[in-house]
């Protein structure tokens, strides 16, 4: 992908005198401010209408620039190792002299950690000296952002500047694991539960429903189109639309295919782009069929069941 130093330019200017700029990553598209800053971070908490309960991923260009901020151990090399850049964000001990804003991480002494693989956004840590805070670029609860028009149908004027990176190739949140004792899966993502078992040779738990909110994703009601989603449907009632896994030889406006051949990855892609599409369509509701619960599909599901709480 070719990098215009102009644009980058731009959001460099404007996250050094702590505004918020939308970026692209290989998930979805965030809405970056200075880490360092509360005067950044609020802001992103106010643009997202976010709890200030829901702690924010911190994004940085190498484990190098981590050293400063988060004590790590050897899960945590392995996982970098073999994964990053990519989907996958790491919960690590926050050290007692990091600069990191207490509003990114709720007063709590722990901070997640991403590296993403955007070659844009590469580029732009690599120019900034301080990491970007980044949840979602997209009100808070509602669908994620997967290119810029949906950051612009979302905030229209209110956020200064998008750095345009296309779309995103995965189209899902990063998969958050704690990696201060035992392992274990905070939230389901774009990176499959199993490769990392393999990587650190143990199974490792999923706790995406805690009690009390300790990453982001966990909140019940997420990832919603603003309209009512039913689940594992076979049935469809009048002006609902229909999302199915694999195309069929149907060719009714309101039948909606996430994949030619069942392919989950490629389901996991298209499923935010879907959901924006169909809300625009103005149905009433949304029918999905049985989604494989496997591999990505895990982690469709997850978000198809916090969606259906609206």
């Amino acid at each position: 992908m070719k990098i215009n130093l102009a644009n980058i330019k731009k959001a460099k200017k404007l996250l050094n005198i702590r505004e918020c700029v939308a970026i692209p990553t290989e998930t979805v598209y965030g809405l970056a401010g200075n880490a360092y800053s509360d005067q950044a971070c609020k802001k992103i908490f106010k643009l997202k209408k976010r709890p200030k309960n829901n702690p924010l991923i911190v994004h940085y260009y190498n484990y190098q620039n981590l050293k400063k901020d988060c004590n790590f151990n050897n899960n945590f090399l392995k996982l970098y190792k073999r994964f990053c850049p990519g989907p996958i964000t790491f919960v690590l001990d926050l050290k007692k002299n990091s600069k990191i804003s207490k509003l990114v991480t709720n007063k709590k002494k722990t901070l997640a950690v991403r590296f993403p693989k955007h070659p844009i956004t590469r580029y732009l840590l690599k120019e900034l000296k301080f990491p970007l805070a980044a949840p979602s670029a997209n009100i808070s609860k509602k669908v994620s952002a997967v290119c810029s028009s949906h950051v612009k149908e979302d905030f229209g004027k209110k956020i200064r500047y998008i750095l345009e990176g296309g779309k995103s190739s995965i189209g899902l949140e990063s998969t958050i694991i704690d990696l201060r004792k035992k392992p274990k899966i905070l939230r389901l993502g774009g990176l499959d539960i199993l490769i990392i078992q393999k990587v650190l040779n143990k199974k490792i738990s999923i706790q995406n429903n805690p009690s009390k909110i300790s990453a982001p994703g966990q909140l019940k009601l997420h990832y919603s189109p603003g309209i009512p989603i039913r689940l594992n449907v076979k049935k469809i009632k009048d002006n609902e639309a229909y999302v199915l896994i694999k195309k069929k030889n149907i060719t009714k406006p309101n039948y909606y295919f996430l994949s030619r051949k069942g392919n989950l990855k490629e389901a996991a892609k298209n499923l935010y782009n879907t959901l924006r599409k169909i809300k625009k369509n103005k149905y009433s509701s949304i029918a999905v069929c049985k989604i494989p619960n496997k591999g990505l599909g895990k982690t469709i599901n997850d978000r198809l069941l916090r969606a259906s709480k609206f």
